[in-house]
């Protein structure tokens, strides 16, 4: 399997794409990515009209750098098909990705990835549109294997916590972040699904996303939730709101000193192949292949940072 292509992927910036002045805005914003909402952030009345308003969106809004995404209603409705159809046969060859929720296995991936393929060979379009599978019910959450290996076309993978509760009928007071019931259960209530995404994830070669803090204007409880995901080994979080970006940019960026850590580390290493030893000290620690390829990431992910920021001044 291909892997996906490479972007800044720190911030996902979600708004309803029934509201044309906040996709407006989140436009441009400092989101890495923008996903227009069709699913949980339209009223059902509006679904349908508001697939118009996307393709204007698309079709006329300069987004800059940021990826593209439109998220559409679950395959368990009447909409996600003609989502897919009404969108992005007029508007197909500006989207980055299509987002979908509440994955529940393969075929799910399958089904949306055939309806690409005939979408494009129609339209002509000349760059493969991706698709981000949302892990958000238990049956997701059993088939994370089989989801991520079912489909070129996937690139990421993300966890909703909201719907995720709710399938496994887990109480939940803050979707996504601390509440009265974590202090009931001795450990981290989310680890096991959030864990297995990013194992899935890096398996098979795709973004690993951490889903949306409801609190928004609770800044220090985001950046907590946002520390702890990219512990795990996540590469971004979902933002329900503006305000959120700067803290989740800052939260999966590496620091300066991690980068120069990096350098040092992958000088010293190279220098030390070199001259035929196999291990190095840098600083008083021992440097081995495993610290190499860690470095290395994080050189890779300071350079991508770099260059975006290059193409947008």
């Amino acid at each position: 399997m291909s892997a996906p292509p490479e972007r800044l992927c720190r911030s996902t910036l979600y708004v309803p794409a029934s509201r044309p002045e906040m996709v407006a805005k989140a436009a441009a914003s400092a989101a890495d990515a923008v996903c227009v909402d069709l699913e949980d952030a339209v009223a059902l009345d509006q679904k349908e009209a508001s697939r118009a308003a996307v393709v204007r969106a698309l079709t006329t809004l300069d987004f800059g750098t940021r990826a593209r995404l439109v998220r559409i209603n679950g395959l368990d409705t009447q909409f996600a098909y003609r989502d897919l159809i009404d969108v992005l046969e007029p508007a197909g060859a500006a989207v980055d990705a299509v987002m979908v929720p509440k994955a529940r296995g393969p075929e799910d991936i399958q089904f949306v990835a055939t309806l690409l393929t005939q979408i494009e060979a129609r339209m002509g379009f000349s760059r493969r549109i991706g698709i981000e599978a949302q892990i958000e019910t238990a049956a997701g959450f059993l088939s994370l294997r089989e989801i991520a290996a079912s489909s070129d076309r996937l690139e990421s993978l993300i966890f909703g916590s909201g719907d995720y509760a709710a399938s496994m009928r887990m109480p939940l007071a803050n979707i996504g972040g601390e509440d009265e019931h974590d202090a009931a259960y001795p450990g981290h209530r989310w680890h096991a699904v959030m864990h297995g995404i990013v194992a899935a994830a890096r398996a098979h070669g795709l973004r690993a996303i951490d889903g949306p803090f409801a609190d928004f204007k609770n800044e220090p409880g985001l950046a907590r939730a946002a520390a702890a995901a990219r512990a795990l080994g996540f590469d971004g979080k979902q933002c329900i709101h503006p305000a959120q970006l700067t803290t989740v940019n800052a939260a999966f960026s590496p620091p300066a000193a991690e980068v120069e850590w990096a350098r040092s580390v992958v000088t010293a290493y190279r220098a030390a192949t070199a001259a035929g030893q196999g291990a190095v000290a840098v600083n008083g620690k021992m440097i081995d292949a495993a610290n190499i390829r860690m470095a290395e990431t994080t050189l890779r992910r300071a350079e991508l940072l770099a260059a975006t920021a290059r193409e947008t001044s």
